[in-house]
């Protein structure tokens, strides 16, 4: 075999073994992305839209790859079930309570699988166990969220374009303010009555400091009200000096009422004489038989006073009345 055969050997064996040391790798980052040469857990969940999920696409919790998608079949007609490969390794921070769902790498990136919560109280998963799928708020919620929302603001342009047509032609409150100028003309006298009131009401606050500044100023009866205990001392004695009045005289009164009531009854004095008009008849034909008997008493004493049995008696009475009248 000449030289030239054996560097041509040489160089196609260095090729194939470059090859298959390429394959090589190859296969051993393939098999460690999809998780072929490690010890792994299968889990499963089950969706009702996958949402153009893909056998191998990847499998996140908290932002970290944990393993793939190894899977995907029909169930029924309307559930599909995943099923996933996890690393032994991720598998004792994942629960039983753990919730998987369906994301994207990016805005419009490759579908995936997410894992989300769990309580720290439930055991980790273990193989085939099966995990609760929640409903998919990926692009797709987003677009079907934007595509209502768009319908609405459609409605919503709609509906303002017909008031303001109708505004446009004169019709309700906001056409009749644009369009009627009798209207105009009352709200801005009713603006200038507006500002006419805010303008008194600025006057009034301004007369009320200016009062109340002279009601605190020294000397002034508010003041020393206010702030003199002296004062306030004398005003609170004559308010319950007036106190004591007020209910000596409301005794008085009181007492007066009882006087008065009883001066209606007939078992006392005064009130017979008041009330008992047979009583007071008696009283008065006493007193005319007191007057006639003082009369016929004092024409008795004048006729003693000429008998001569008396008549010395009664001169010496009136000479002594009248000595006593001179001092003497």
């Amino acid at each position: 075999m000449s030289a030239t055969e054996n560097r041509r050997s040489l160089i196609v064996g260095l090729f194939v073994l470059i090859g298959i040391i390429i394959l090589v790798a190859g296969i051993l980052v393939l098999g460690g992305q999809q998780n072929r040469f490690s010890k792994t857990v299968t889990v499963s969940a089950v969706f009702n839209d996958v949402s153009g999920l893909k056998a191998g696409n990847n499998v996140w919790f908290s932002g970290v790859k944990i393993g793939t998608i190894k899977s995907i079949r029909f169930k029924n007609l309307q559930e599909v079930e995943i099923a996933m490969v996890i690393e032994e390794k991720s598998r004792d921070y994942i629960r039983k309570d753990a919730v998987a769902k369906i994301g994207s790498e990016s805005f419009i990136g490759n579908k995936l699988i997410v894992i989300e919560g769990g309580s720290s109280d439930v055991p980790p998963i273990e193989d085939g166990d099966v995990l609760q799928a929640a409903a998919d708020e990926g692009l797709d919620a987003m677009m079907a969220t934007l595509q209502t929302n768009n319908k609405n603001l459609v409605e919503i342009t709609e509906n303002f374009g017909l008031v303001s047509a109708r505004i446009a032609r004169g019709e309700g409150t906001f056409g009749a303010l644009l369009n009627d100028s009798l209207m105009a003309v009352h709200i801005k006298q009713m603006i200038g009555n507006l500002n006419q009131t805010a303008a008194n009401t600025a006057n009034a606050s301004a007369a009320l400091n200016q009062l109340t500044t002279k009601l605190n100023a020294e000397g002034t009866l508010i003041n020393d009200l206010l702030t003199d205990t002296v004062v306030y001392g004398n005003l609170q004695e004559a308010v319950a000096q007036l106190q004591g009045i007020t209910q000596t005289a409301s005794a008085l009164v009181t007492n007066l009422n009882q006087t008065a009531g009883k001066l209606d009854d007939k078992d006392n004095a005064v009130g017979v004489l008041l009330n008992d008009p047979e009583a007071a008849e008696t009283i008065k034909q006493t007193l005319i038989n007191l007057e006639q008997s003082t009369e016929k008493l004092d024409q008795n004493m004048e006729a003693l006073q000429h008998n001569f049995l008396f008549r010395g008696f009664f001169r010496k009475q009136a000479k002594k009345a009248a000595k006593e009248a001179t001092g003497q």
